[in-house]
């Protein structure tokens, strides 16, 4: 069947249908990276709580403790990669030159998360991704709102103000 549909493509020559996803939904939010960098920070302040021993029930919690903190700094890169190549456009990177910077930052935040239990880098990638969440309202018309996450570590994050 692929073979016989792909010579009649090319002989008659059908136009390919393009879009930036799989499904051109539109759908784009950052609170999804937000959301994971703070998850970030609290693996870190679990890690930091934990009694150090010996005993396989430490070394079981550190282990998951150091799993999700990494999953999660990957999730944040690549939350506001998707973004950043989806739905940013170079006029969006015109009218925010720091932009394409803080998306620089964010990586390397993201990387530097996953290799340290530095809690100081879990904030600064908390505080990237907020100053990323500001500019995608602006760029979008909604004016937004800080409030505290309702949930540990309690860090601030930047909502849209609906």
């Amino acid at each position: 069947m692929y073979k016989l549909l792909d010579r009649a493509d090319r002989l008659v020559g059908f136009e390919r249908a393009q879009a930036h996803c799989d499904i051109p939904c539109g759908i784009y939010d950052p609170i999804t990276a937000q959301i994971a960098a703070l998850t970030v920070v609290r693996m870190m302040d679990l890690m930091h709580g934990l009694a150090k021993n010996d005993d396989v029930a430490y070394q079981n919690s550190i282990s998951r403790y150091v799993t999700i903190k990494e999953e999660h700094a990957e999730k944040v890169k690549h939350e506001i990669r998707v973004i950043w190549g989806d739905f940013i456009k170079p006029e969006h990177a015109e009218q925010f030159p720091e932009l394409n910077g803080l998306v620089h930052k964010i990586m390397k935040l993201g990387s530097g998360a996953r290799q340290t239990a530095n809690r100081e880098t879990g904030l600064a990638l908390v505080d990237a991704v907020n100053q990323f969440a500001e500019i995608f309202w602006q760029i979008k018309g909604v004016a937004t709102k800080k409030a505290k996450a309702p949930y540990a570590p309690a860090l601030e994050l930047v909502y849209p103000n609906l």
